[in-house]
């Protein structure tokens, strides 16, 4: 998968060290959070950006960082990695995004998504996906509403391994997109 993808208004890149304050940032939003066990400190969020860029390295593609075109603004990322573990589809490979909320409403996160997608899928990769899976908090509405405006199917709910089970957001959902489908009805973000 290519290091760098433009859409209309974003650039998917790999990540820059001026990324990790307004990442840090991001991080520490309850509001960005929410759908998460906790806010991140500085120190793990860098932790997490330096996992993150190391995706590409590792397995040829990974989460972009997302730049806006007109600002030049880090507002967050998108893209392919490892599920987690002991979660169904754990085998399988993951599409994923968080968006600072100065920039939530906007559709940032499907426009980003599609273009990581259309890269995931692609006809001239060395070796495209044939499936991609997305998992969130089933009480996180605006994630799911990225999944199904993808064209993602849900297949599964469960409890997340990580998460206390009291919790409400260890109650979660798994959706799954087929390559053949996306090629099929790629949608227009």
């Amino acid at each position: 998968m290519t290091a760098q993808l433009e859409t209309q208004r974003l650039i998917l890149r790999r990540w820059r060290s001026s990324d990790r304050e307004p990442f840090a940032a991001m991080n520490a939003d309850p509001e960005v959070m929410r759908y998460f066990p906790a806010v991140l400190s500085k120190e793990r969020s860098d932790l997490s950006a330096d996992r993150i860029d190391a995706g590409f390295d590792l397995h040829g593609h990974g989460r972009w960082a997302l730049e806006r075109r007109d600002t030049g603004e880090f507002i967050g990322f998108t893209g392919i990695g490892p599920m987690p573990a002991d979660v169904p589809g754990s085998d399988g490979m993951e599409i994923g995004w968080r968006i600072a909320r100065a920039h939530w409403r906007q559709g940032f996160a499907l426009e980003a998504a599609t273009a990581a997608l259309d890269a995931a899928f692609a006809l001239d990769a060395a070796s495209p996906l044939l499936e991609v899976n997305s998992i969130t908090a089933v009480i996180n509405e605006p994630s799911r509403g990225v999944m199904r405006r993808l064209g993602m199917r849900h297949v599964d709910d469960f409890a997340h391994p990580d998460v206390p089970e009291a919790s409400p957001i260890s109650p979660c959902v798994r959706y799954v997109l087929i390559r053949d489908e996306w090629m099929r009805s790629r949608p227009t973000p």
